[in-house]
């Protein structure tokens, strides 16, 4: 359980995973929980790329459909972002982990403008870097802003911590009888439109052939052991 298999990763946040039992916003056990789970892997020496979304706090989309401009819509959301990636590098420095915000909407007062020749030389030094503010531009998902960086950072796996254990065959809130599956392929994925991450990202996962790992984010030590090899949740590769 100590031994990594991989040197560098990306891990996408949802904003609502940071809510905890609160029904908005952020909660302050779950953030303390969800630095303590990134310590545990960046004290394997593991370096990480982060990608937090904004949900708890903004969505765009819903927004957009009760007639706000999209694109407005959209940058809002992409600011809840930013919040969301303060208040996790806050939380993981009193944890004793060097971190860096990179935004790619510039805002230099709060965090650094997302460059990725520094960002991996930050990666190479051991800090965590959090990429906040999605891709920068409108009608892009976190999901599809975290294949991005996994694939610009050279990360070998995408890890998306999630409220469900993994994929499931249907949707366990609607089918009881929903199976979980262990492994499954980008164009199963799509074929079936599984609703683990948007087409747009699925598809950029799999023409980079960017393995995705899907998994619980509320169970204890899960990041530590997916990083690990162990087998948790879901893989998605070809």
């Amino acid at each position: 359980m100590d031994r990594p298999h991989f040197k560098r990763v990306a891990i996408k946040l949802s904003g609502e995973a940071l809510m905890g039992e609160e029904s908005f916003g952020i909660s302050s056990e779950m953030i303390k929980y969800v630095a303590e789970e990134i310590r545990s892997i960046v004290d394997l020496g593991v370096q990480i790329g982060l990608i937090v979304g904004g949900g708890n706090i903004f969505r765009g989309i819903a927004a957009s459909s009760y007639g706000m401009d999209r694109t407005a819509a959209d940058h809002m959301g992409m600011l809840a972002t930013v919040i969301n990636s303060l208040a996790l590098q806050d939380a993981l420095e009193k944890k004793g982990v060097q971190t860096r915000v990179q935004t790619a909407i510039s805002m230099h007062a709060v965090a650094e403008p997302y460059i990725l020749r520094r960002a991996l030389r930050h990666l190479e030094k051991g800090r965590v870097v959090i990429f906040g503010a999605g891709t920068g531009n409108p009608y892009f998902t976190t999901d599809t802003a975290a294949v991005l960086r996994a694939q610009e950072i050279h990360a070998e796996i995408l890890l998306k911590a999630t409220k469900v254990d993994g994929v499931y065959d249907s949707d366990p809130a609607l089918n009881k009888d929903a199976r979980l599956v262990r492994r499954i392929s980008y164009m199963e994925v799509l074929g079936r439109q599984l609703k683990v991450m948007d087409m747009t990202a699925i598809s950029l996962a799999m023409d980079n052939r960017l393995p995705v790992a899907v998994f619980k984010l509320k169970e204890p030590g899960n990041i530590k052991k997916v990083v690990c090899g162990a087998g948790v949740g879901t893989r998605i590769n070809h």
